[in-house]
């Protein structure tokens, strides 16, 4: 047995400084010309707010626009989440999330209440195949385009620009756009998270290599290929596609194994060609013998196909009455078999050939393949079917729960449960930030319900003008869009593809319930993202002077309500928009509750000692103010002073 030997060397502080910055900074690793090394003039860029240049050539994904790519994600955002209850389920207690506003700046404003929490991040964004549109991403805009996409104008289309084959920049743009949002994803997720992304050929390659540069070559795990058509086209002039792909990357690789498609009995084969026959011994009580298959009674030794029995052995009641001996090409050594013993792996002979068979405990699952497909696919592809979809699958499913076909090329839910399945467990947060027709919300719901768990979804999606979409058009899409136009008009909702969005999952979430009648979360809190709650000043004092300072005597903006402020205040604590949210009256005074006692929040006027004394029996870990909302500058000192008296373990702030 090998002992490890004492290292007798002090700590190589280089090394361990290089593993610090490698797993802040993935990108920034490169290749030297002796093994991986740091980029520092991309390092320099990660720790500027300006375009710092640099030419040093290495190895490297390189594109016009990089740099400002990598700024564009770490540029900070004054904006803020409005909670928009009338378009919610349940408000109140449910912990599923729709956000609606551009993804970028979403995915900034999560970056302290979900650093670390989504367990699985799913997206399907543009694929660029020269028809669909890609967002716009301008750091240095002017204020007509804050004005659009902080919500304040409707023409939310300005976000989103077609991008031709033609384009100087067609590749280029697309990666702009999608390098900052995958930088921003990566911190979000735990560390045992992974992210899956769909993908057609146009940009898989450069996919690949902006994730290997985002998330490190070392945390790839694979390439699935989907099967999303049953029906290509027959016209198609050199092949006709099949398959599109899905990349995943782990946040940081670790030894979990994902589940695939369901084991049938829960059992797997121990025999393997091309192994070394091995003898292996079996206890007796740990072997069922299968019983429609095995009579009680003796059994001689022998060899009936390619596993030899070595003893002769009495069956009763489907199991050996001794020890036993099996030779054969088998994965394990006897060593190998007695660890799974003693983990409680059973085994299984189903026939007189003697395949034995493992059973792990709580392991019900084969490892998913990198095919993924609906049914068999002959000659090359074989495998049995895992029951997942079509994009045509899915779209009947939706012209059933929507009335007509309101979404392009919509995912199927089959898609979405067997990627959830793979390393979902209860309790943790899917996300999807291209979020389109939702599918990932009802894949979530349903995977929900049938395993009797909790899989919370956070969904973003960007409030797409769908009149102005049915303008650039072509004809196939044309009838889809105008199906969602006359849907939303019908529900009195404006032409926007994000409503479409909530009215699916809505829809989804009654058809689940009816279907199974399960006990799960089937709310869902809306988000709306909008520029600050507050004023101008609040931010940039240095640009008023005293004389219209008064103007400014609260902090807040007139049109902001305290749901909005609680929402802000929230995200600027680093607190889940999912906690449970409580509205108390507490000496007249209307007091938000947040997770029992994690965030007491007030901003009624007219804040005392007395209002002070009633809160401090509670206890709340924090309690936030409005600045103005005090009765006065004497009240405001002596609320402090007595919550740090009564509830001295209480953090109060102001806004």
């Amino acid at each position: 047995m090998d002992i490890e030997k004492l290292d007798l060397k002090s700590p190589d502080l280089v090394n361990e400084n290089f593993e610090k910055l490698a797993a802040l900074f993935p990108n920034c690793v490169t290749e030297g010309t002796e093994g991986k090394a740091i980029d520092f003039d991309l390092l320099k860029q990660e720790l500027s707010h300006a375009v710092v240049e640099g030419n040093k050539e290495r190895y490297r994904l390189e594109w016009p626009g990089k740099r400002e790519a990598i700024v564009t994600a770490n540029l900070p955002t004054t904006k803020t989440l409005r909670p928009v209850r009338e378009d919610s389920v349940d408000f109140d207690n449910t912990e599923n999330l729709y956000i609606e506003g551009d993804n970028l700046e979403v995915l900034k404003l999560l970056q302290e209440s979900y650093l670390g929490k989504i367990k699985m991040i799913y997206i399907d964004p543009p694929y660029n195949t020269g028809k669909d549109f890609v967002y716009k991403d301008n750091f240095s805009k002017d204020a007509q385009e804050e004005l659009i996409e902080s919500g304040q104008k409707d023409e939310y289309n300005q976000r989103l620009v077609a991008n031709p084959e033609s384009a100087g920049r067609y590749h280029s743009d697309w990666l702009s756009m999608m390098y900052p949002r995958l930088k921003l994803a990566r911190t979000l997720l735990s560390n045992d998270g992974a992210i899956f992304i769909s993908i057609g050929v146009e940009e898989v390659a450069n996919l690949k290599r902006a994730m290997d540069d985002i998330f490190g070559e070392a945390n790839f795990i694979e390439v699935f290929s989907w099967v999303k058509t049953s029906t290509p086209p027959a016209l198609s002039t050199k092949s006709r596609k099949t398959n599109e792909y899905i990349l995943c990357y782990e946040k940081s690789w670790n030894p979990f194994k994902y589940n695939g498609e369901l084991l049938e009995g829960g059992d797997q084969p121990l025999l393997n060609s091309g192994n070394s026959v091995r003898t292996l011994t079996f206890p007796k009580d740990k072997v069922l013998f299968k019983p429609d298959k095995f009579d009680d009674g003796s059994l001689s030794a022998g060899k009936p196909d390619r596993v030899e029995l070595l003893d002769d052995i009495v069956i009763n009641s489907g199991y050996s009455t001794t020890d036993f001996r099996l030779s054969g090409e088998f994965k394990w050594t006897q060593d190998f078999l007695n660890e799974e013993l003693k983990k409680g792996t059973t085994f299984i002979i189903k026939s007189d050939k003697l395949s034995i068979r493992f059973i792990r405990d709580e392991e019900g699952y084969k490892r998913p393949t990198n095919f993924i497909k609906d049914k068999y696919t002959d000659p090359t592809i074989t495998k049995k079917k895992n029951g997942v979809g079509t994009n045509e699958n899915a779209s009947s499913y939706l012209s059933d729960l929507m009335g007509s076909d309101v979404f392009s090329y919509p995912k199927p839910v089959s898609l979405m449960k067997y990627l959830f399945n793979f390393l979902a467990q209860d309790g943790d947060t899917v996300m999807d930030f291209f979020s389109g027709s939702a599918s990932a919300a009802d894949g979530a719901l349903r995977w929900s319900a049938e395993n009797g768990k909790k899989l919370n979804h956070i969904m973003v999606q960007l409030p797409e003008n769908l009149d102005e979409n049915l303008k650039t058009a072509d004809s196939n899409s044309k009838k889809i869009i105008q199906n969602g136009i006359d849907l939303l008009d019908s529900l009195g909702k404006p032409h926007f593809l994000s409503e479409l969005g909530k009215e699916r999952i809505r829809r989804a979430a009654n058809k689940i319930k009816e279907d199974t009648n399960a006990d799960i979360d089937y709310g869902f809190r809306v988000y709306r993202l909008d520029s600050s709650n507050m004023q101008d000043v609040y931010y940039k004092p240095q640009d008023y002077d005293q004389s219209n300072l008064d103007l400014f005597a609260d902090n807040v903006k007139s049109d902001r309500t305290a749901d909005d402020l609680l929402a802000q205040v929230m995200l600027d604590w680093g607190l889940p928009l999912s906690l449970k949210i409580e509205q108390v009256d507490v000496s007249g005074k209307k007091v938000f509750k947040v997770a029992e006692n994690s965030l007491y929040a007030c901003f009624d006027s007219g804040i005392d000692e007395d209002f002070a004394k009633a809160i401090a029996q509670d206890e709340p870990l924090r309690i936030v103010f409005n600045d103005s909302g005090f009765k006065n500058d004497t009240a405001k000192t002596n609320v402090k002073q007595l919550l740090k008296q009564l509830s001295p373990e209480t953090e109060m702030k102001v806004i």
